[in-house]
This record gives structure tokens, sequence and C-alpha cells, in this order.
């Protein structure tokens, strides 16, 4: 079984960090060329944690699963997310939900033998490709609490 609590952790830092972002009185300067704004990295997230959640439930129900995170990249699909959230506060729901999802699917619920599944993963970042190689699916969930929530908190923070 997986130990979830530092996804759990890592959730929380991150939504912790994106609503002192919300809740900031100071004129938010406009992201340097190039980042996103908060809104912007809320729907990454909410897309990069779906995206988690449908490999985690692929795999648990003997699916073939792949793991992409280019349409979590997307600009229309990230302005579509902003706009289907309404608001930061519905951005930051979405994730505080799927992050619990995320908990329960991919912890007690996942044999070893599940966790150790080889998903072909295509990881890119900056238009840089990362991964392009199977991984354990283990991985893909501890990725996101030791490099993607951490690496987006920090990303939210240096906005104020």
């Amino acid at each position: 079984m997986l130990d979830t609590t530092p996804l759990r952790d890592a959730y929380r830092t991150f939504l912790d960090a994106a609503a002192t972002v919300a809740a900031s009185d100071r004129p938010r300067p406009a992201p340097p060329a190039g980042e996103w704004n908060a809104d912007q990295i809320l729907a990454h997230v909410s897309l990069v944690s779906a995206t988690t959640i449908t490999v985690v439930s692929s795999v648990a129900s003997g699916a073939i699963a792949t793991y992409d995170n280019r349409v979590a990249l997307d600009t229309w699909t990230i302005d579509r997310v902003i706009a289907l959230a309404g608001d930061n506060a519905g951005l930051r729901n979405r994730v505080r939900l799927q992050g619990e999802a995320l908990c329960a699917l991919g912890g007690p619920m996942l044999s070893e033998a599940e966790l150790d599944t080889q998903v072909p993963t295509l990881l890119l970042s900056n238009g840089a490709l990362l991964v392009d190689r199977l991984m354990p699916l283990r991985n893909l969930v501890t990725g996101l609490a030791d490099v993607e929530l951490p690496s987006h908190t920090k990303q939210l923070l240096a906005l104020l």
C-alpha cells in the first residue's frame, strides 16, 4: 500500500499558497512572460490531477493506461477549465476534491502489483521533453507530491 500522507500534505500546501495569493490585497503584477497567473496554475494542476486519477482508475480496472500531460499544458483546455470552475475559489475547490479522490484511490485501493504497473509516460514542461518512457504507477502518484505540487506552490507564491 502506498502512503498518501505526503501527497495529501503537498495538496494542502499548494492550496494554502493558492488561498494566500487569492486573498492578497496587493495588486497582482502580470506574471513574467511565458509564466501563468494563479488561475492558470490552478487549472493546470486540476488537469494533471484529473489525468492522474484517470490513470489510477484505468490500472485498477485492468484497462490499458497511458500518462500524457500535454492536455494539461494546452492553453485552450486551461482556459476551459477556468471557465467551467467559475472563479478562483471554484478552481481551488476542484483541486481540493481531486486531491482527496487521488489520495483515496492512489493509496489503500491499489495492490503492490498495481502500483508497480509500468505506464507509458510522456511528460513535457515549457516545451521541453522531461520523460518519454515506462514509469511505475507509484512514481506518477509520488511525483505529484515530490515534484509537481511543490514546484507549482513556489510558482504561486512567486506571484505575491
